[in-house]
């Protein structure tokens, strides 16, 4: 029989209206199980950690990701599959820098969550429940189907370093633009089997705990002010994201262009994605991008926001030598782009 461990962190999925004020408020874990008597229904057995505080996924931050790192590793040898419910806000966050954080990961680490509260009528968190544990415990030749750091929600899976929230009000709350779906739930469940990672055969988990926070988010857009690129580009930190527009263009003003080389000569790493969903980063396929490469801004490529500030706090952790930093920006280490 499998052995599945669910992290209670928080989120939608474990609250209840308050019957006098009618606003939303944590419940335990045994409250969510009388909630889905169903589970017992599973052929597996479920172990259940709850944080000590449930916590607003608005308030994750890098001590949570270790404390999950550690989670992981603690009972690794254990368990077949984790399933993580954590808030929807921030999940593609925490499934991202988990990717990052858990290097060469065997088994399944399943985000889900809901828009609605489980205790309410139409409730979608009963089902992304179930599905979540059938695909943690899932396997084929005693392997896990799917050894990754994923999201479900609304009957997908979704690679958890290609995802982001797009929309607060439709169950369907997840996209993944840049790269398929892992598996689609129906009547069956439909793996996509070609598209899913694997670690190297007997390879250990690893897992990096260390992340540094020291990073800034440029976002540009047409007539932005030198003070207010520059206040971002002297900011006391080692990293910056800079969204930039279409493939990674950026104002050619030669302001700009000292401001960036300024601040990449002081020991900054900038890392270039795009303000675009869909598509890449094609760093001097235009004259508004050569500059950057020019200068030795790194390509992001078709990286998530999600995906692209938590890679750089990693990467941060591990190396001192902005270099290495940059290089490691650009090569794809969790299946987190897609590098042309």
């Amino acid at each position: 029989m499998s052995q599945i461990l669910i992290i209670y962190t928080g989120g939608t999925i474990g609250m209840m209206s308050d019957p006098v004020t009618k606003v939303l408020k944590p419940i335990n874990f045994e409250q969510i199980m009388d909630n889905v008597p169903e589970l017992e229904k599973l052929n597996c057995k479920i172990q259940v950690h709850s944080f000590d505080e449930i916590i607003d996924s608005s308030n994750m931050n890098p001590a949570i990701w270790s404390e999950l790192a550690g989670l992981i590793q603690s009972n690794y040898d254990t368990v077949d599959g984790f399933v993580i419910l954590h808030g929807s806000d921030t999940m593609a966050f925490t499934a991202s820098v988990l990717s990052f954080m858990l290097e060469n990961l065997g088994k399944p680490v399943i985000f889900t969550g809901s828009q609605l509260p489980i205790s309410a009528v139409r409730t979608d968190a009963k089902e992304n429940l179930m599905t979540a544990i059938e695909i943690a415990k899932a396997k084929k030749n005693d392997r896990a189907r799917v050894p990754e750091v994923c999201i479900y929600f609304d009957y997908k899976l979704f690679r958890g370093n290609r995802s982001f929230k797009y929309n607060s009000s439709k169950f369907e709350a997840f996209r993944s633009p840049n790269y398929p779906i892992l598996a689609e739930s129906g009547v069956h469940l439909k793996f996509s089997l070609n598209d899913i990672k694997h670690p190297k055969e007997g390879a250990p988990l690893i897992v990096h705990k260390n992340l540094v926070s020291d990073v800034a988010v440029l976002k540009l857009y047409p007539g932005i002010s030198p003070k207010v690129v520059e206040t971002i580009l002297t900011a006391d930190v080692r990293g910056i994201v800079m969204e930039t527009f279409g493939a990674g263009n950026t104002t050619t003003d030669e302001w700009f262009v000292t401001l960036l080389k300024n601040a990449i000569d002081s020991g900054k790493v900038i890392l270039d994605i795009s303000q675009c969903k869909v598509g890449t980063v094609e760093l001097g396929r235009y004259e508004t991008s050569r500059h950057l490469k020019d200068v030795g801004v790194a390509n992001g490529y078709d990286m998530t926001y999600e995906s692209a500030v938590t890679k750089m706090m990693y990467l941060l952790g591990q190396y001192e030598d902005p270099k290495l930093v940059k290089e490691y920006l650009e090569m794809d280490l969790r299946g987190e782009i897609t590098v042309s």
